[in-house]
């Protein structure tokens, strides 16, 4: 296959797979509150909007949340902005007991400005809005005593609907795309801030808004020389669609994350060699592996059939990824006799370990909140993990914010770690462990 299939098969594969799913959930919500509050008894679609991601159709295979606006009645805006005290709460709360008739066996909780519904693989954030005569929605803020404020999502699911048919297909795709490289590379970034963004990028580059895959090469990489370019400093874009401000909350890090892309694949074609497995340290397991040729699989096979087990796993395999927290990892390396020193610091001096260090690997920084489940991953590569038969990689849940290991033999081996909450994988960090022959 060329790399212009292998991206039409990776876009196809990393699309949505549970939209169907959502919207029955949405349409249950909505059968709800249609009653309560409009006296309707099994009205599914009025009043209800999946916004957010889901409601752009740019979210991706995994995405954890489900973003609604409900539309209440003016009566029930003048009822709770007559409040004395916190009426913003006040309504929140009684939303939320109005489902928790309908989800009695579900966690559900009110949360600033939504109430969420905790659901098995995928988390409600429901917004209890009220439409204006412009279109957008006034929605409560319990915060400081209680405020209404106003978003204006349909012109950006609009846009974006709109935008895609424009660019054949071609905006959706690189807004997946982005997605799938946060999720691998596990860092934050808004997903109304990637669809801003790559908006913009082909709002710029009007050439490549009707390539095909056979140019998606050469589009990824102007895209992450366009994100890298960005001021780090900016504290908002305007959302496509809307003009709302969406802001830069995790102080620019795509864009530093941008650059370190853009360097892994500026000098590459699709004749380089190692071209599949770079994206796939980019993208995700779900891009597909460069088909190997015929002799050189036999060689392969002959040399290590007898002593290489492949035991590695993909946390991809086990969980929906949404990476939607920040995790820093870093390792403690002791040896008897030697002064303590930190992995990070020896990676920036593009050192090596010796061998029989003790490693002690531990969560530096999260600010994803607990509860969370706590796995960890150890992978051993180069030619000794194969000849040993030990290459590991089997992700195992320990719950344990340190894992212990140590230095057993040459190879560039690596440690990842993930936090899993509500079975989605929502942060993970990657620390590579170079051991030398010394």
């Amino acid at each position: 296959m060329s790399l212009s299939d292998d991206f039409n098969t990776f876009c196809n594969d990393i699309l949505l797979k549970n939209r169907a799913d959502m919207e029955t959930s949405a349409g249950e919500i909505a059968k709800k509150l249609n009653n309560v509050y409009y006296d309707l008894s099994s009205e599914k679609e009025e009043h209800m909007y999946i916004v957010g991601s889901v409601g752009r159709e740019s979210a991706i295979k995994g995405s954890s949340d489900l973003d609604l606006i409900f539309d209440l009645p003016n009566e029930t805006y003048k009822k709770f902005d007559n409040y004395t005290g916190n009426g913003q709460s006040a309504l929140l709360q009684e939303v939320k007991d109005h489902l928790k008739e309908r989800y009695p066996k579900t966690k559900l909780r009110g949360d600033g400005q939504v109430v969420v519904i905790e659901f098995t693989n995928y988390t409600v954030e429901l917004v209890p809005g009220f439409k204006q005569s412009d279109g957008k929605f006034k929605y409560p803020d319990t915060h400081d005593g209680g405020s209404w404020k106003k978003t204006d999502p349909i012109p950006e699911k609009e846009e974006s609907k709109n935008f895609d048919i424009e660019t054949g297909g071609n905006f959706l795709n690189f807004c997946h795309t982005i997605r799938a490289w946060k999720n691998k590379k596990g860092f934050k970034f808004s997903g109304l801030l990637i669809d801003t963004l790559v908006y913009n990028f082909f709002n710029d580059n009007t050439s490549y808004k009707a390539v095909g895959y056979d140019a998606y090469l050469e589009v990824l990489k102007e895209l992450f020389n366009y994100l890298k370019g960005l001021n780090k400093q900016q504290s908002y874009w305007y959302a496509l669609g809307s003009n709302q401000h969406v802001y830069n909350t995790d102080n620019g890090n795509f864009i530093d994350k941008a650059k370190e892309a853009y360097e892994e694949i500026k000098d590459l074609d699709e004749e380089s060699e190692n071209i599949n497995d770079v994206l796939r340290n980019l993208l995700g397991t779900e891009f597909p592996k460069k088909e190997v040729a015929t002799e050189q699989a036999n060689l392969y096979k002959g040399l290590y059939t007898r002593k290489y087990r492949n035991t590695e796993e993909f946390i991809e395999r086990k969980f929906p990824v949404d990476i939607r927290y920040n995790l820093v990892i870093d390792c403690k390396v002791t040896q008897d006799g030697w002064r303590d020193q930190w992995l990070s610091a020896i990676l920036k001096q593009r050192g090596l370990l010796r061998i029989n260090k003790k490693l002690d690997f531990y969560i530096d920084y999260t600010d994803a909140p607990e509860p969370y489940d706590i796995y960890w991953k150890v992978k051993n590569e180069g030619e000794v993990a194969i000849q040993k038969d030990c290459i590991r990689g089997q992700v195992i849940r320990t719950n344990n914010k340190h894992q212990k290991e140590r230095t057993d033999f040459k190879g560039p081996h690596y440690v990842e770690c993930y936090l899993v909450k509500n079975n989605v994988c929502v942060a993970r960090a990657r620390i590579n462990v170079p051991i030398g022959n010394f």
